[in-house]
């Protein structure tokens, strides 16, 4: 008898994504439905017999995902699929409740589903989140994101609000960050780093090089291959979105 999943995911490309790994994990795993939103799930799983495994993403369009398990009582196995770094998921250690960390590869799928084979050894008793739990791993994702930068500026430090900061860049190894004036400076931190620093609403990573906020974008163009070409403020090159990143942008920048 196959294994029947549900994928809970707001992005459409994620979400595919996900299912092609699944499916070379074990094509013989039915993948029944892709849900986007916490409304959505919370009435397919009304509706229909819950499946034997859940991936859930955490934060959907409409709010973060534990409120699904707030509205309905779920017995079967949920893995978390998540952006967020080992200080959120501890709780869901504390839970038994396994976790992907995006981006995901096929090794972590499967180390995950290896683990849920141990666990399916013995019929796991529900696995109902409580209201405790579920209030603690909802204050460990709303993390409090990076307010402001020191930088120098000659034999003086500045602190930079990032409601200033309109957009952040590397070049030549070395990353920047850019004030709404147009004066840039240069900052210890690297791309990746950042990228946990910063408020997700705020700020959108559109490459390998570049963080930008909504301000500071002064262009953006259709290009080949269903890409975008994205002009920053004060930048003469315009910077590439590639076709994976796109949904997410033009999510993003509706927000």
């Amino acid at each position: 008898m196959s294994l029947s999943v549900i994928i809970i995911e707001d992005e459409p490309w994620a979400a595919t994504g996900l299912q092609d790994l699944i499916n070379k994990y074990d094509p013989s795993i039915e993948v029944d439905t892709c849900l986007q939103s916490i409304e959505e799930s919370v009435v397919w799983l009304q509706n229909n017999s819950q499946p034997d495994l859940i991936f859930c993403d955490i934060q959907l369009t409409d709010g973060l995902s534990f409120e699904i398990f707030k509205k309905i009582s779920v017995d079967c196995p949920i893995i978390f699929t998540t952006a967020y770094d080992q200080y959120a998921l501890k709780a869901f250690e504390l839970n038994s409740i396994d976790y992907l960390l995006k981006p995901i590869d096929l090794e972590a799928l499967s180390r995950g589903m290896q683990k849920l084979n141990r666990l399916s050894g013995a019929k796991p008793e529900k696995t109902i989140l409580s209201a405790q739990l579920l209030q603690q791993i909802s204050q460990m994702v709303k993390q409090d994101y990076k307010a402001r930068f020191v930088v120098k500026s000659g034999s003086h430090l500045l602190s930079i609000p990032t409601t200033e900061i309109i957009y952040f860049f590397s070049e030549h190894k070395i990353c920047w960050l850019m004030r709404q004036d147009g004066k840039k400076f240069s900052i210890n931190q690297n791309m990746e780093e950042l990228e946990k620093l910063l408020n997700p609403q705020q700020y959108f990573r559109l490459g390998r090089s570049n963080i930008s906020s909504h301000e500071g974008i002064e262009d953006i163009i259709s290009y080949t291959n269903s890409r975008l070409k994205v002009r920053l403020k004060f930048q003469k090159e315009m910077v590439v979105i590639s076709r994976d990143r796109v949904p997410g942008f033009k999510k993003w920048l509706d927000t």
